[in-house]
């Protein structure tokens, strides 16, 4: 016995101990990922499916056999199916370059402090007078159909304007504004809701559309409830609410101004696993 083990583990060297850690990882880690979706039930019905493949294979169950092989290759159509929303969000998160950098990183220090009190002041004000309002910020990831689907206005920034295209009474108050290479791109843009059913039951379409536009872009939003005039912000899926405008603008000013990861509240968001498994705090 002692022979054996010494011999199977002195053909083993440190790049096969690193590859079987990565693979258990990523086995681990897409078990995982499997529970927090809504295609659990259905994973299982697969892997059922494999295992009386396997066995009517051994059996000789012609027959079965082949009615089985049948269904697990549309078990696994199915699958993708299923999981796209998530696939489509690992293959965004890969597809960022990090070589190119934003248009963000390329504006002047003083239109990016401008711009950040032009937005602080307006949002202070959403949050005093109770005005709902739903700003977009977009970063790597184009959202060119989102403002699409609103009014083109490419304008420059204003507390003033931003206060008209909020107003109760304007058309567009209900939709979201796309704040793009420091100016107004668009408003009255329509935002995907969010598919995550576990977030809070108080929160209306409003923080549903914030974090829904964040799980399939990169993009900060910021958001001020017509109800209460809490300030919320959402990014990569998370949402954090009860926020100052001193968090409001130090999170700007750290986009802007190129100074490195968001910090403040929006810290606590994850990264790439919570990313694609969608997960959100109410």
């Amino acid at each position: 016995m002692h022979d054996f083990f010494e011999n199977v583990f002195s053909g083993i060297g440190i790049t096969d101990v690193i590859d079987i850690l990565i693979v258990a990882f990523a086995i681990y880690k897409l078990f995982g990922f499997i529970r927090q979706t809504r295609a659990e039930q259905l994973v299982k019905g697969v892997l059922f499916i494999g295992v009386a493949t396997f066995f009517s294979e051994i059996f000789n169950l012609y027959t079965i056999n082949y009615l089985l092989k049948g269904t697990l290759a549309l078990g696994a159509v199915a699958l993708l199916v299923v999981f796209q929303p998530e696939l489509r969000r690992v293959l965004e998160y890969m597809g960022r370059s990090k070589f190119v950098k934003a248009p963000l990183s390329q504006m002047d220090k003083e239109k990016g402090k401008q711009i950040t009190a032009n937005i602080v002041g307006a949002v202070d004000r959403f949050s005093e007078e109770h005005v709902g309002a739903l700003i977009v910020f977009e970063k790597e990831t184009s959202l060119s159909d989102i403002a699409e689907s609103g009014t083109l206005i490419d304008a420059e920034i204003s507390d003033q304007l931003l206060g008209n295209i909020f107003y109760e009474g304007s058309p567009l108050h209900d939709g979201a504004v796309i704040i793009r290479d420091g100016r107004i791109h668009a408003a009255g843009c329509l935002l995907p809701l969010t598919k995550n059913n576990t977030i809070s039951k108080e929160l209306g379409t409003r923080h549903r559309a914030g974090i829904g536009i964040t799980e399939n872009s990169d993009a900060l939003v910021i958001i001020v409830s017509e109800e209460t005039g809490i300030i919320s912000m959402a990014s990569e899926g998370q949402l954090s609410r009860f926020l100052d405008v001193k968090t409001v603008e130090k999170t700007l000013l750290n986009m802007y101004m190129n100074t490195g990861e968001i910090t403040g509240t929006m810290s606590i968001i994850p990264k790439f696993i919570k990313k694609i498994r969608g997960e959100k705090d109410a």
